[in-house]
């Protein structure tokens, strides 16, 4: 792909151009029809509806001093406060700041601090978490986070915060000339990931960018007007965002937000809320299958199902179709350097390339197998996952020498994850440069586990491995030296780490050992434990 194929697609989607503009084109398209349904705040938005509470949102946000391309943050679970907020921003100018809602303090502490978010939307209660408490508790906002001048609260009342009903109330100034004037170039979110060096980075992508990748997934999907879209992914990660409300709105889908996932409830939602369309890691699929009850449940309304971010067997794909109803399966392989999206397996694939490949390159983009060299490897060989097109983000915000560790000067971004490629293009991720792994769908970086656990007073060094886990593909495994005079127990390490860190980084197990095995240059050969303990 040519540069200048390249600079034209990130031009993107030409038909919508920005999210706002998509957000009116929906609701003249759509108009009544069922855009929102939060089942559990009993709150019902058509498409005319979303967009005019985005709009007194947005004017809001206006009143508050956002100004067009500052950071505003949301850390909640998935609720129609949050697509509202989220489109608010963009209409607003405003950069979408999206927080892990299994963060703790620190953690969402690190991402408000190095976005320079202005202001925060979270809730208080959720799940038993009050999650200015967590915040406060890490840091003194006031003084540690000087750039976050207002906390506004969807759900739930304390003080130095404001509710978000006083908040809408507080709208002024002309929200649709400013979102008017976004242009498809400017940035639309900033999704932060960490790397090999455990430091959480703001992946930044721009309204073009999204809107093509995505309108681009929702016709591989196959997702139209009136399917009803239960989002279990959560809303802070491309998959329930990206692939989740924004491509409803593309194409005129329902979205049913789902706060927690419980596969007792979601069978029960699927025939009471007429569900057509169900994604999500293999683990949730796995776990509504081993239900022994599963016959009980009226599941003919499911259509589609998307899947991926682990291992998928073939059995599963073929009971998902049988036991499930599902018409369409679908996997896919991306990143969020990546906008979130790479390969897609195809609607007509068969069942063996669906539940064996990540699938081949989403149209309009390149992905390439290379070796250490740069050089494209054969066919059935083992490389790098090279992406090269119009999905590539614009940069770590702020970081530029760890962009140009990730994007080469051709513009192509080095994925760190080695996968082979067969003769029809379609790939199969095999390792990871990078060492991370994914649990239930999340993905872990152990340098940032390692990290955390550092500060922990009786360990001198730890080293976190990825090993296999039969209920969530992939788990933790913390291998620690303690400190000479000290001692660990596993079950009060985990418990700490617990209070310490977003659950699906926690290990699974911790196993204490005398030394970690280095090579010459002192770095941890981690294959060595991996090989001994699996």
């Amino acid at each position: 792909m040519s540069r200048r194929e390249r600079d034209e697609g990130r031009r993107g989607d030409l038909e919508f151009g920005t999210i706002p503009r998509l957000a009116r084109i929906a609701a003249e398209r759509h108009g009544d029809a069922e855009a929102l349904v939060d089942v559990d705040a009993g709150v019902t938005l058509s498409f005319v509806g979303l967009r005019e509470q985005a709009r007194r949102a947005g004017a809001a946000l206006m009143a508050a001093g956002v100004e067009r391309g500052d950071r505003v943050a949301i850390w909640a679970p998935n609720m129609w406060e949050w697509v509202v907020a989220g489109l608010a921003i963009h209409h607003a100018g405003g950069v979408l700041v999206p927080l892990n809602t299994r963060f703790k303090g620190a953690e969402a502490a690190h991402v408000l601090g190095r976005s320079r978010a202005r202001l925060l939307f979270t809730v208080t209660g959720f799940l038993d978490t009050d999650y200015v408490d967590l915040l406060t508790r890490a840091v003194d906002p006031a003084a540690d986070l000087p750039a976050l001048e207002r906390i506004v609260l969807f759900r739930g009342e304390r003080p130095d915060t404001q509710t978000f009903a006083d908040f809408l109330s507080s709208g002024s100034g002309d929200v649709d000339a400013r979102a008017d004037a976004v242009e498809p170039d400017d940035l639309s979110d900033m999704l932060f990931t960490s790397g090999t060096t455990g430091a959480p980075k703001g992946v930044i992508t721009t309204h073009a960018q999204n809107l093509r990748a995505y309108r681009d997934w929702a016709d591989v999907v196959g997702l139209r007007a009136g399917d009803r879209y239960l989002v279990v992914n959560p809303f802070f990660h491309a998959f329930g965002y990206k692939a989740g409300w924004l491509a409803a709105l593309m194409t005129g889908a329902t979205v049913l937000p789902h706060a927690v996932f419980d596969p007792v409830r979601v069978l029960e939602r699927i025939p009471r809320d007429r569900i057509s369309m169900l994604p999500g890691p293999p683990a949730l699929f796995q776990q509504i299958l081993a239900r022994p009850d599963l016959d009980q449940f009226d599941l003919s309304t499911l259509r589609l199902a998307v899947t991926g971010a682990a291992p998928t067997p073939v059995s599963m794909i073929h009971e998902m179709r049988a036991r499930l109803g599902f018409e369409t399966v679908i996997r896919g392989y991306g990143l969020t350097e990546a906008a979130g999206i790479a390969t897609m397996c195809r609607h007509d694939d068969d069942i063996e390339t669906i539940a064996t490949t990540d699938g081949r390159a989403i149209p309009g983009i390149d992905v390439l197998i290379l070796d250490d060299d740069g050089n494209e490897v054969p066919r059935g060989q083992p490389g790098e996952v090279v992406v090269d097109g119009y999905n590539v983000m614009r940069g770590y915000f702020e970081q530029p020498d760890e962009t140009a560790e990730s994007i080469d000067e051709k513009g192509r971004l080095h994925t760190g994850d080695v996968a082979v490629m067969d003769e029809r293009g379609y790939i199969v991720i095999t390792d990871r440069k990078k060492d991370m792994f994914i649990v239930g769908g999340f993905n872990a970086y152990p340098a940032e586990i390692e990290g955390l656990m550092a500060r922990h007073p009786a360990i001198a060094q730890v080293a976190i491995v990825g090993m296999p886990d039969d209920r969530l593909g992939e788990s933790g495994w913390a291998f620690v030296v303690p400190r000479a005079g000290e001692t660990i127990d596993e079950a009060e390490l985990i418990a700490w780490c617990r209070e310490e860190m977003a659950n699906y980084k926690v290990p699974r197990r911790v196993v204490v050992v005398d030394a970690l095995p280095l090579n010459a240059s002192g770095k941890v050969l981690k294959y060595e434990l991996r090989e001994k303990y699996v």
